[in-house]
């Protein structure tokens, strides 16, 4: 069998004015080390041919540029009208792409796709978990299916799981049904891990209702919510051979769901950016970390807020590690005076003015990471330890840290652009704490200026009543 893997993958936030430019994608293609990483379970399966396009992914941002999105639409569909004929086509996406001036990205993609290959290729995709499915994009797959996990620790688990319900219908002749269910609940994240309840209970509740012949598969999609688009909603998804029993399926995952809409929480303590800071102040333990989950860039956001760090100098909070600003400009100026010198700047608050200005400040260069492609810089201002970068960088490991000479643990407080602690960071802290800061991906949802979204919609219409509705494609 010749299989051709493809996929352009990232998360759009709607309301950040940053837009994801080509630049932004790491694209992966078949003679890369990097394709190994991705796909490492591909080597298992002897008598199949995998064939890399092009897998293109970026960290979460703005919408995707339109010229970026073309771009890589037309060098997968070029690609794949040379390998013709496939038996089959695994995609590798996110889910909630969005594109300048269009309304259902992946939609769009696998209809170019499969006018390209033909009705008789299979088509089968893998979802971040907070990715938002239309039913054109359900019209146009054969196969869906979707992490368990947030944060997630299951990616190349369902990359693999993807590929095998692929090549196990091609072997056997299988054109799975799809039960499709939309759940009209729009929640965060942060609220909706499936670390703890209920989503823990949620998550677990999918195998069960796997049996491998009448259910092959089955995925719950939490979606993702700072998209102001009508596809925004959770829903529960059903592939199989047995249409009473996918349908069945499918109805009660999204019951499920839905009965649990109000008892979603955070994991952790969320308070506003003051009392966060003040409450990490009186902890003995080290270190405490904060999440400034408004802009958290992993999630969308612009990256470069000093609504939090403005609050902690004003607070005087001690010995706290700021990670970080992204302010390419800063970091030069920082760099030219040199290691050990005293510097006057205006930092961030340069890529997104709605919610912060730059915010001026004194203060010494502690430490230079020079790199032709994201330098990093350590500014002391007073006893807080400011991580400068010249890119949009998450910090999401505790080795991002030692390299600026950090240990996190030797410091009293860790604020970090992030929403629920991934595995390393929460590992590392002793207490945290989730700051409900402002920005693009502002924990208050039903604050936010959507106007496009299918309502009603929860939490947005709070007192709203529905039944589930089961599509079949």
């Amino acid at each position: 069998m010749r299989i051709a893997i493809a996929g352009i993958a990232t998360e759009s936030c709607t309301f950040s004015p940053l837009l994801t430019r080509l630049e932004d994608f790491r694209r992966t293609r078949a003679n890369d080390t990097h394709f190994s990483e991705l796909y490492p379970f591909v080597s298992k399966y002897k008598e199949v041919e995998f064939i890399g396009t092009v897998t293109a992914k970026a960290m979460p941002g703005g919408p995707v540029e339109a010229r970026a999105y073309e771009t890589l639409e037309g060098e997968i569909l070029e690609r794949l009208d040379r390998l013709r004929p496939l038996d089959g086509l695994y995609l590798d996406m996110h889910g909630a792409m969005n594109v300048s001036g269009t309304d259902d990205a992946e939609g769009d993609f696998y209809a170019a796709i499969r006018a390209k290959l033909g009705p008789g290729s299979l088509l089968s995709a893998s979802y971040d978990l907070h990715g938002n499915v239309s039913e054109r994009a359900m019209s146009a797959l054969d196969i869906i299916t979707g992490y368990r996990t947030a944060p997630h620790i299951d990616a190349i688990q369902t990359r693999e799981r993807a590929v095998r319900l692929l090549l196990r219908c091609l072997r056997e002749g299988i054109r799975p049904h799809i039960a499709f269910v939309k759940i009209p609940v729009g929640l965060p994240g942060e609220k909706t891990s499936t670390e703890w309840e209920p989503g823990r209970r949620i998550y677990r509740a999918i195998e069960p209702e796997i049996d491998g012949e009448r259910v092959m598969d089955a995925t719950i999609q939490v979606g993702y919510v700072w998209a102001d688009e009508r596809r925004m909603t959770a829903c529960a998804i059903a592939i199989g051979k047995d249409i009473a029993a996918i349908s069945a399926a499918a109805r009660r995952l999204a019951q499920r769901y839905w009965d649990h809409r109000a008892d979603f929480r955070f994991g952790v303590e969320a308070r506003s950016v003051d009392d966060c800071i003040q409450q990490a102040m009186q902890e003995t333990d080290r270190p405490v970390l904060i999440s400034d989950s408004g802009d958290n860039p992993t999630a969308g956001g612009v990256g470069d807020l000093t609504y939090f760090l403005e609050r902690a100098l004003a607070l005087q909070a001690p010995d706290l590690v700021y990670a970080s600003i992204p302010d390419a400009e800063a970091v030069q100026r920082c760099i030219s005076a040199g290691l050990g010198a005293i510097v006057e700047l205006e930092i961030g608050g340069k890529l997104e003015r709605r919610y912060a200005l730059p915010l001026p400040v004194r203060g010494r260069v502690l430490f230079i990471k020079a790199d032709e492609t994201n330098s990093q810089v350590v500014l002391r201002v007073d006893g807080i330890r400011i991580i400068l970068t010249a890119r949009r960088t998450p910090f999401h490991y505790r080795r991002q840290f030692l390299d600026l000479n950090i240990v996190p643990e030797a410091h009293r407080i860790i604020a970090i652009k992030i929403g629920y602690l991934v595995p390393e960071l929460k590992a590392m802290a002793r207490r945290n704490y989730l700051a409900l800061s402002p920005g693009a991906v502002n924990q208050d949802v039903a604050s936010l200026p959507f106007q496009r979204i299918t309502r009603p919609c929860y939490p947005f219409d709070p007192n709203m009543d529905w039944t589930p509705h089961v599509q079949l494609l």
